[in-house]
């Protein structure tokens, strides 16, 4: 039988899923990804993922928030749009939130401004934040810090950092997400030695999808996108590292996942 996975992120707003998005779909339930969270990138991509969770209530549910490549294009009404979409039953997290250094596809001082305002909506909603970040780690971990007495649960989606930024995540008590990253022997083997470490309960898995097809996928998809029906290429991978059983991982990371997003 196939085991249970959530993937916790899925950009399913974005536009190459637009073609086929209900088969995209049945590939995932097919493959044991029955519970998808969609990821919130802008106000607008925020309310497009609340619209697809809403056509397809029994497997999708969506997060609200502003990418920080997207954060220049916040003003002073994001934060009450965010909290409007906050409180549709759809939505399970604020996010995706956090610090992108290495783009700059917006001004830092920027990124770090709409980062506190996401976190602070956080806060006074007491829902968790799903966070991104990306060579920007100090200046992360100084804005957030003093919040996280406030804040219920947070992961960093997609860790790809080292062991010493790991090792203060999990001090921190934070929860973290595993991508295909993992599965990419030039760029995410240094994520095979420190796997491990992170506790069971703290752990879950994401695709990203379409984004980061994993580089060890065989055969690869034609158009090189990334769908939540790979996850369990993902988890397999994940679990050798962690050398543990694939069905434990499974049921661990899904637990996880239920309890971070409150699904039960």
């Amino acid at each position: 039988m196939t085991a249970e996975l959530v993937d916790i992120c899925f950009n399913f707003t974005h536009n190459s899923f637009r073609k086929d998005e209900l088969a995209v779909l049945e590939r995932a339930i097919a493959a044991g990804v029955t519970t998808l969270i969609v990821t919130g990138s802008s106000v607008e991509e925020s309310h497009a993922g609340v619209q697809l969770a809403e056509r397809y209530p029994e497997h999708l549910f969506a997060t609200a928030g502003v990418h920080p490549h997207l954060a220049k294009d916040c003003d002073n009404t994001t934060q009450a749009q965010l909290r409007a979409l906050a409180a549709h039953e759809k939505v399970k997290a604020i996010g995706e939130a956090g610090l992108d250094y290495n783009r700059n596809y917006s001004p830092q001082t920027k990124q770090r401004s709409v980062f506190e305002m996401q976190i602070e909506l956080a806060c006074d909603l007491d829902m968790p934040l799903f966070l991104h970040e990306r060579d920007a780690h100090d200046d992360f971990v100084a804005i957030l810090e003093p919040y996280l007495r406030d804040l219920d649960k947070v992961v960093v989606h997609c860790f790809t950092g080292n062991g010493d930024q790991l090792d203060t995540y999990l001090e921190l008590g934070l929860y973290i997400g595993i991508t295909g990253w993992i599965c990419d022997e030039r760029r995410g083997h240094h994520l095979h030695e420190i796997a491990d470490r992170i506790p069971t309960g703290r752990l879950m898995i994401e695709t990203d999808a379409p984004y980061l097809t994993p580089r060890d996928l065989k055969p690869q998809p034609k158009d090189r996108r990334n769908e939540p029906a790979f996850l369990p290429h993902i988890l397999k991978t994940l679990a050798r590292c962690r050398g543990e059983p694939e069905p434990a991982v499974a049921a661990a990371t899904t637990a996880a996942a239920r309890l971070f997003y409150d699904l039960d």
